[in-house]
């Protein structure tokens, strides 16, 4: 799989721009703030429908600009693939596959895969869960795109069960006294019916929360159970640390529950739904208290290692470098023996972060992919190995190939 050209219309800096790409090592080269970033940044959209550098799609519509356009050749088993993709902010996106137009954005997911390493990786090892979560999550569609629909439909469900638990608690608030008038129950509504009625449909939120978190923990679960051999491998050969590498499943669940999680363990679905529902019961009184969800994958955490101790915190800025890429190796190598073709490797200024030891072996390990592209400050941060068709980038343009 390759990326064979590039198409953007305001998307970011550039009013508009083309690249053509082919099959091996394209490196974009120029000095920060140049645009080089933002044209790998197009092409990580076109596969995961989200920028791995801002939340929201606002800041990737050139300024003064209603809406953003990115086209993207794709060739696959020596068929060629045409993915158009409409951002406007405030409004639904819109796509086109082969120039025929989707009910759903994403749709296109799947068509192309890509494995992006960049410097805000190092949040893997260094930030907060969400980081690691996110990591989980954004792998299983690539790996699944059927998992976008099922993130969204979880997200929903802890919008409303979040927005009821609020209520239930503001009228609790008011019942004891509570200053918390404002959502209180309706005038002319008895407090305590109000209280029960919202804690009935409680319920109700929670056999959704648990029939589709039980799926999306499920499929965590086996992604990591999976994930974690070839993690291990990665890290040993980009790091030529001794120690291994390891990657626990922190979960919400209760205790017993957690605990069976954490040793690896792979429960059916079914009984992940069985422990979610327990587990929402036990911290009931906790979440109406509190007025928040305190229990599903939206709480729970990857936690990585070096040995006997916990990555984070403990492992120097090498060592964490080495654990962030060896998380995106490993799922290189995934997506590489689950779909039998390479996805399209992506480092984003990625050598000027690492030593020469770490820059020559990382280059050694990516030699036979099918297509990697690379963006540099200047062309001495890439090894002489990774040589191949190279474009320099300045204030927005695109030179001829070199």
């Amino acid at each position: 799989m390759y990326v064979r050209h590039l198409s953007i219309g305001d998307f970011r800096s550039y009013p508009t721009a083309d690249l053509a790409l082919e099959p091996g090592v394209t490196t974009l080269v120029g000095l920060n703030g140049q645009g080089k970033t933002n044209l790998v940044e197009a092409i990580g959209y076109v596969a995961s429908l989200s920028s791995h550098r801002v939340s929201t799609d606002q800041p990737l519509v050139r300024f003064g600009s209603d809406r953003a356009i990115i086209r993207a050749a794709i060739v696959r088993d020596e068929r060629e693939s045409l993915v158009e993709l409409e951002i406007t902010p405030g409004k639904a996106n819109r796509a086109k596959l082969n120039r025929s137009p989707l009910p759903r954005t994403r749709e296109v997911l799947g068509t192309l895969r890509t494995v992006l390493f960049a410097p805000e990786d190092l949040a893997l090892v260094k930030g907060d869960p969400g980081e690691r979560r996110r990591f989980l999550d954004d792998l299983l569609v690539q790996r699944q795109p059927r998992w976008s629909g099922v993130r969204s439909d979880y997200d929903k469900i802890l919008r409303q069960r979040g927005a009821l638990l609020k209520s239930a608690a503001s009228i609790l608030g008011s019942r004891r006294g509570r200053r918390r008038r404002s959502s209180a129950a309706p005038e002319g509504v008895d407090p305590a019916t109000a209280a029960e009625e919202a804690l009935r449909t409680l319920e109700i939120w929670d056999e959704h929360l648990a029939t589709v978190g039980s799926q999306l923990l499920y499929a965590r679960l086996r992604l990591l159970r999976d994930l974690v051999p070839h993690l291990q491998e990665a890290y040993r050969e980009v790091s030529a640390n001794q120690s291994e590498a390891t990657a626990v499943y922190r979960s919400s669940l209760h205790e017993e529950a957690a605990e069976r999680v954490a040793t690896g363990e792979v429960p059916e679905v079914e009984e992940l739904r069985t422990m979610l529902l327990e587990s929402l019961s036990r911290v009931r009184d906790q979440e109406v208290e509190r007025g928040v969800n305190l229990v599903g994958p939206h709480r729970d955490d990857l936690v990585l290692g070096l040995g006997p101790m916990p990555a984070k915190g403990y492992a120097s800025h090498g060592e964490s470098w080495s654990f962030a890429l060896g998380l995106r190796l490993a799922a290189y190598h995934l997506l590489r023996h689950d779909l039998g073709d390479d996805p399209v490797l992506v480092l984003d200024d990625v050598f000027a972060e690492l030593d020469s030891g770490r820059r020559e072996r990382l280059a050694g390990l990516i030699g036979d992919c099918e297509q990697v592209l690379i963006t540099a400050a200047v062309p001495d941060d890439v090894p002489e190995s990774l040589a191949g068709r190279r474009y320099a980038v300045t204030l927005g343009e695109i030179g001829d190939p070199s």
